[in-house]
């Protein structure tokens, strides 16, 4: 069986408790206006690998992960496009006990049960509270998203709610409180983040010579966040 893989960050902070590998997959259907992974879109590009390839990648780091908390986080582009290698993958890293985590938008092909069956944290990445939103802010629809959070809701895996911030289309408060009822839908979620939009991958769109959406767009002031951040319901 064959991946493909983008990129392996091996001492990763942000995705997840502790130290972590994180793995980014090639491939998305969705083209978010402020996605800084443009590169990561296209299926047919990255790096070809085994599923016993990757572990024994990994595995060198165990000891930061067994002395930190953290694992393994597969982020992409959208890992749950490459359901057979994520699955083959987690069922590796769990009978080697470390802690996987999946960083998704939900927008997958499926067997979503028995990935989760091997998914210790899902990082769930929702980018707008209702269809004309996502259609506008990424081209893909809500319902994709509430089946990915049935299949959740089925499972006991944790669950961290990420929400992109973007200044004028979902900064404000009432999107907020709209957000919160989405989110009261969601059954086990332990964390709830509020990311500021910046244009730190807008390098990238240059570089392939993409349009980039947002142009003229500032990053979101931090200090709003954290008024927003009183919005939240945070659990």
């Amino acid at each position: 069986m064959i991946g493909r893989i983008h990129s392996i960050e091996s001492m990763g902070l942000n995705d997840g408790p502790g130290v972590r590998s994180v793995i980014f997959f090639q491939g998305c259907r969705l083209r978010c206006a402020y996605c800084h992974n443009p590169d990561t879109w296209s299926i047919n590009e990255g790096n070809e690998v085994t599923p016993e390839e990757l572990i024994n990648k990994i595995v060198r780091f165990k000891s930061y992960f067994n002395t930190s908390g953290g694992g393994v986080t597969c982020s992409g582009g959208e890992p749950l496009l490459q359901p057979d290698f994520l699955i083959e993958f987690f069922k590796l890293c769990k009978s080697n006990n470390i802690h996987t985590a999946l960083d998704t938008a939900g927008f997958g092909m499926g067997r979503y049960d028995e990935i989760l069956e091997y998914t210790d944290l899902v990082l769930l990445d929702i980018k707008h509270v209702d269809n004309e939103g996502y259609k506008d802010i990424c081209g893909g629809a809500f319902k994709e998203v509430k089946d990915f959070i049935n299949a959740l809701n089925k499972s006991n895996t944790d669950i961290w709610i990420r929400h992109v911030v973007v200044p004028g289309i979902t900064d404000g408060e009432r999107h907020i409180d709209r957000l919160n009822k989405v989110i009261s839908k969601v059954d086990n979620v332990k964390k709830v983040e509020l990311l500021p939009y910046h244009t730190l991958g807008k390098n990238k769109y240059d570089s392939m010579n993409i349009p980039y959406r947002l142009e003229g767009v500032k990053p979101m002031c931090k200090e709003k966040i954290k008024i927003l951040n009183k919005r939240l319901k945070v659990v």
